[in-house]
């Protein structure tokens, strides 16, 4: 994850690359030339918090289609010399992925861009993974002996050529080639690197490396702390939390209440994890205690501890702690978004306000607030939510902001949920569909458009026919 520069909410370039319906609309009224260098700017750079979980790809390629934009800026960046050092997917995924979505609406040129890509570019599995569902047989078996070529007929080279065909994340290209009957050459490698993929997962499976049965409770607390002492650190506490609650008996209660009174930090952790899942009586004075420590690491997991709970003990703690100004607080506010009744209203709206106010529209505790916001329908909480849509760069934290708007906004289904139909996410969409008021023209013809699109996804294609009168066929 990383933090991108957005431009601001209001210009072509800020709702652009926030993924927004108005991004698109805006796009449409303005000068083409002025359109498509926002769009490639976006298309580029690219401008997710979290490019793992944000959709962009199939918003940007629809209105490169809109606009009848080339690929001559796509093809600079693919093939640009810094394509041989920055090998990140960061670099090109996005813009893999758009020219995937071009060519599965008949964009030959980007299907050919795709396939020169992945012979020669530095994120050629991400282009075949992208050609494996657009591709034809022929195409991809063309590919075969260039991809293989990378791979050196040594046992490092054939280590790593079975490394690439085990993490393929579409294996059609390789069950071809090993299929292959023109190339017996080629068929025999990718036989025998699948072969390996198969026999290495099953070696690991064989050598565990982390706790095995007999273990005691002071063993899983060192192992959790030994993976804070190596370098690279490894995150422990979750995985030996869970190895406390299959070796941990009565008697070992008191070791473990030592442990997250006083422990070392991962072992003090852990403890604290696994008192919190257990509804220990101890615990919420524990996680009080460990959330003031200077160690951000213990902090950090008293405050996780915490929000996983779910016991009545800890929605009443939450409603003394909530209006904390600390990260406690914030935790306390959030259960509260997640699981308080109408009672917990004023506390969940005054903590939304004040996320809002002092760490913006992109703060982490907004999406449960938010959620929270909607769940207990707090209608005056409208402004709050509007402004969020507006201003947040996470497109996941707008379709949230849209849901609460939804249930605590009159004029959602006249305002924002008009533009939501054209939005960067498919579940935004799919909300948009069950509420655009059908009066705007617009929104019927988009609504038209969303149920014949073979890319659109089947959820927005449903609550697009919930609609569509069966016997008039008409919105």
């Amino acid at each position: 994850m990383f933090d991108p520069d957005i431009a601001p909410s209001g210009s072509l370039l800020g709702l652009l690359q926030r993924g927004r319906g108005d991004g698109t609309l805006h796009a449409l009224a303005a000068p083409r030339a002025e359109a498509l260098e926002a769009l490639h700017h976006c298309v580029l750079r690219d401008p997710r918090r979290d490019w793992q979980v944000e959709n962009r790809s199939l918003y940007y390629a629809r209105l490169c289609m809109e606009l009848d934009g080339g690929l001559e800026e796509i093809e600079q960046h693919l093939f640009h010399p810094d394509d041989l050092i920055d090998t990140a997917e960061e670099r090109t995924g996005l813009t893999l992925a758009v020219l995937g979505h071009l060519a599965s609406y008949g964009r030959d040129d980007a299907l050919h861009l795709l396939r020169r890509y992945a012979a020669t570019g530095g994120n050629w599995q991400w282009a075949l993974d992208e050609l494996a569902l657009r591709d034809d047989d022929s195409g991809l078996r063309a590919l075969s002996g260039l991809v293989l070529a990378r791979f050196p007929r040594t046992p490092e080279g054939e280590a790593a050529l079975a490394t690439a065909a085990r993490d393929a994340f579409e294996p059609r290209p390789w069950r071809l080639w090993a299929e292959d009957t023109s190339e017996p050459g080629n068929a025999a490698r990718v036989r025998a690197a699948l072969e390996s993929g198969c026999f290495d997962r099953w070696q690991r499976q064989l050598r565990p490396s982390g706790p095995r049965p007999g273990w005691s409770v002071r063993e899983v607390l060192d192992w959790a702390q030994q993976g804070l002492d190596q370098h690279p650190t490894q995150d422990r506490q979750g995985p030996a939390a869970r190895c406390l609650t299959a070796v941990a008996g009565p008697d070992d209660h008191p070791a473990i209440v030592a442990a997250a009174t006083h422990g070392p930090d991962a072992a003090r952790a852990t403890a604290l994890r696994y008192l919190a899942e257990q509804h220990a009586p101890e615990s919420l004075a524990l996680i009080e205690a460990a959330a003031e420590s200077p160690s951000s690491l213990v902090a950090d997991a008293a405050i996780g501890a915490f929000e996983r709970m779910r016991s009545n003990a800890s929605l009443i703690r939450a409603r003394s702690w909530a209006r904390r100004d600390d990260a406690l607080g914030s935790a306390a506010a959030s259960l509260l978004a997640r699981r308080g009744g109408q009672r917990d209203a004023t506390v969940v709206l005054s903590a939304l306000r004040r996320v809002v106010r002092t760490e913006g529209p992109d703060a982490a505790p907004l999406w449960d607030l938010v959620d929270g916001a909607g769940r207990l329908t707090i209608a005056c909480a409208a402004p709050v939510l509007r402004h969020i849509y507006r201003e947040t760069s996470s497109s996941q934290l707008r379709g949230r902001s849209a849901r609460a708007l939804a249930a605590t906004d009159p004029s959602f289904a006249a305002g924002f949920a008009v533009e939501c139909l054209w939005d960067c996410e498919e579940s935004t969409r799919e909300l948009a569909a069950r509420h655009a008021a059908t009066a705007d023209s617009r929104v019927v013809d988009q609504l038209r458009r969303l149920a014949a699109d073979p890319a659109e996804e089947a959820e927005v294609q449903t609550a697009v026919r919930s609609r569509i009168d069966p016997d008039t066929a008409s919105l």
